[in-house]
């Protein structure tokens, strides 16, 4: 090789499409566009096999192609002398290939569509440096090994989940400058992931949820690897022209509604790491940028280390809120007050006390509804939670009408039937950290204070009237 493939892996981040030339059985040359060119290592590359067309057709009768690549820095043009291989239809290779397409498909529904038939591997037989006036290469990245250990140092530190939360945010804007990120955690059904934390977006977003499998988020979590998207708007315009001339014609009909994702409304780069401990995954750490090609091959290797370990703290501090004292039980005096009020009867109503911090009865009866077959709840008629966060809050609130207690334990959740959390992965610091945010943000005369380790207490400010709504 003139070039080492490994030097032109900017080349292959699909800012500019590649180019590909194949020979026909009867030498009739035939020129094509691609849309991205995968680096495998220094002798291997991959094209996406997506549908039979001209191009595959002149692979499988003469294995030889060649293929044009730009590197989007520099302009500097390259071509790649391939032999086909074989096709790949499972394993690492098309696992990860098939979710980056993926990816890029579930965000304009195309996802029933747009599909990876198979992984074609080519071997590298050289490299040419093509004569031209290419552009000086730009100043060299931050350095993100010192990023990441600065983060990790951070980490270690971290004694609770919020805090974790908010320190790896923090330590992507100081010290990767990446000031658009979330991180979304699995729920226990395994089919949803829900945001917990954000950082740099007018709405938190706190609450939103991503099947798994759809979107890029949705698609790490489901495939369990990192996706990574420098050209968004480039790559979603070539699927978008890809559903318009599919919607027109007879199998337009199996198209879904397009799914809409939290974020930047221009993003230029995208990242999605699962959270990874062991062969169990947490969530996932997604981070983008309005800037293109931000993200790198190097930035990926750092953001999947930080995220190992970041699910790691997270399992660790799991435990450890598990392991915490259980607070003894609170016993209420019958002198509590005319408004501890046993728990009612379903479809009935109650107005509980409302003792805050300060000890004081403030203003009028909030009405809350519980609506049981996915335990949302409504606060004066607006949205605030559902799904399991919900179920928890709705406890919090009917043991407060019913007792008048505000100090509760992590572990006494746990080994709540009523609530149905897995033996395994509940994810239950993540919904009470999820809880906390939503009331801070949709009810503020509400709200969930740490009070120790695995220990927390509700605070009201204002009487409740619990509305239970069945099923």
């Amino acid at each position: 090789m003139t070039v080492p493939l490994s030097a032109l892996r900017a080349c292959f981040e699909g800012a500019v499409p590649a180019t590909i030339a194949t020979c026909a059985a009867d030498g009739t040359p035939n020129v094509a566009k691609l849309s991205h060119v995968h680096f495998v290592d220094d002798r291997h590359v991959a094209l996406s096999y997506q549908f039979f067309n001209k191009t595959r057709e002149n692979l499988l009768h003469r294995p030889r192609a060649t293929v044009e690549v730009i590197d989007p820095s520099s302009a500097a043009l390259y071509h790649l002398h391939l032999e086909y291989l074989r096709t790949e239809t499972e394993g690492p290779l098309f696992e990860y290939m098939k979710a980056r397409l993926a990816a890029i498909a579930s965000h304009t529904g195309m996802s029933k569509v747009f599909r990876l038939l198979g992984a074609d591997l080519f071997r590298v037989l050289r490299v040419e440096a093509m004569p031209g006036d290419a552009l000086l290469q730009s100043s060299p990245p931050a350095d993100l090994l010192a990023g990441l250990r600065a983060c990790v140092v951070a980490l270690a530190r971290c004694t609770d989940l919020a805090q974790l939360l908010e320190v790896t945010l923090a330590g992507l804007a100081q010290h990767w400058d990446v000031h658009h990120a979330m991180v979304l955690m699995l729920d226990p059904d395994q089919r949803r992931l829900y945001t917990v934390a954000s950082r740099g977006y007018p709405e938190s977003g706190v609450g939103s949820e991503v099947r798994v499998g759809e979107g890029i988020v949705g698609v790490a979590a489901g495939a369990r690897t990192p996706i990574r998207i420098g050209y968004v708007v480039q790559e979603y315009r070539y699927s978008h022209a890809t559903r318009r001339h599919f919607a027109d014609s007879a199998d337009g009909g199996v198209l879904e509604t397009e799914i809409p994702f939290p974020g930047l409304a221009d993003a230029g780069s995208q990242l999605a790491v699962p959270l990874l401990d062991g062969d169990r995954l947490l969530g996932v750490l997604y981070v983008e940028s309005p800037v293109e090609e931000r993200f790198t091959y190097q930035d990926e290797d750092a953001f999947v280390v930080l995220a190992s370990h970041l699910a790691i703290c997270i399992d660790g501090l799991a435990r450890a809120a598990d392991q915490a004292c259980e607070l003894p039980p609170v016993s209420v005096p019958a002198s509590a007050g005319p408004h501890a009020l046993a728990t009612p009867p379903a479809t009935q109503s109650t107005v509980a006390s409302a003792v805050g911090s300060t000890g004081r009865s403030t203003g009028g009866p909030i009405q809350i509804r519980h609506f049981h077959h996915d335990h949302s709840l409504f606060v004066d008629n607006e949205y605030l939670i559902k799904g399991v966060a919900g179920a928890i809050c709705w406890k919090l609130l009917q043991e407060h009408a019913a007792t008048g207690r505000a100090d509760f334990t992590n572990r006494e959740l746990r080994l709540d039937a009523s609530l149905r959390l897995p033996e395994i992965t509940d994810n239950l610091d993540a919904r009470l950290i999820l809880l906390q945010r939503r009331l801070a943000e949709r009810c503020p005369l509400l709200a969930i204070e740490k009070t120790g380790r695995g220990r927390f207490r509700l605070v009201v400010t204002r009487p409740l009237r619990l509305i239970e709504v069945p099923a």
